[in-house]
């Protein structure tokens, strides 16, 4: 709270006693005459200068439901990121295997065909097509390892960026909660605080006002005491000593209300 609103405060809490102070007590009553409309008001620019902090605590609430959010939208991005990643290396071993197959097949062909001219030339001969044969088989035998290894390391790769996400996103989600909870507090803590101070100076404002009653009516007993000891033998009517106090309280507000003290 600023200090003009301090001001402010104590200034309506200041009015707000006197009002209390300075009421009409009610005869053979302990309650007392308030101006209704006017202790309304009162109490209205007393709550429209509390502290703001109801409001940020509000705020860091608000805060906190967004840091979660994004934190939870960015480990999403993360694990999409990373299985498009893990898609993308799949297609390429897939692509880079059958790139492989195919030219082992081609080289096959050729040396199939290689062998078959030296067959023909050497029709008594077969070790060129056994070898050329033998040579393929390898090749194939080859390339499908290597289509197997790629893809193993691919899945491997996508668990490991997965796990990283994981990781990531519940690292983030935990800062992010321990965070919220931590500003969650504090505005707590400062709201109680205030609270408290509010509540320390109306409860110092009641007694205040309890004993300028209790004085108020030590006074009026006092003053009546002493003017039945000092009457006459003409006793004063009651009728109109009950009017006049009617005329002087006429005077206050039009429609007053009884508070209990």
């Amino acid at each position: 709270m600023t200090d003009e609103t301090l001001r402010r405060a104590d200034h309506l809490l200041s009015e707000l006693i006197e009002t209390i102070e300075t009421a009409r007590a009610l005869p053979m009553s302990s309650s007392c005459v308030l101006p209704r409309e006017h202790l309304l008001d009162l109490l209205d620019e007393l709550r429209e200068v509390m502290p703001p902090e109801m409001d940020e605590a509000r705020t860091v609430i608000a805060r906190r439901d967004r840091m979660l959010q994004e934190a939870y939208e960015k480990a999403a991005a993360i694990r999409a990121n990373g299985v498009a990643e893990a898609d993308t290396v799949l297609a390429d071993a897939a692509h880079r295997a059958e790139q492989i197959t195919t030219e082992a097949d081609r080289t096959a062909a050729e040396q199939v065909r290689s062998g078959r001219d030296e067959h023909a030339r050497l029709v008594a001969s077969t070790t060129v097509h056994q070898a050329a044969a033998s040579a393929a088989a390898a090749l194939r035998e080859d390339a499908e390892r290597y289509q197997q290894q790629l893809a193993a390391d691919a899945k491997q790769y996508e668990a490991k960026v997965c796990a990283d996400a994981d990781r990531y996103a519940h690292r983030a989600r935990t800062e992010a909660e321990r965070y919220a909870t931590k500003l969650t507090t504090d505005a707590e803590d400062y709201a109680e605080r205030t609270l408290d101070e509010l509540s320390a100076v109306l409860n110092r404002a009641a007694q205040t006002a309890e004993q300028g009653r209790l004085a108020l009516a030590q006074r009026r007993a006092g003053a009546f005491a002493a003017g039945d000891a000092g009457a006459g033998a003409a006793a004063p009517n009651p009728a109109a000593r009950e009017g006049e106090q009617g005329d002087d309280r006429g005077s206050g507000d039009a429609s007053p209300t009884a508070i209990p003290a």
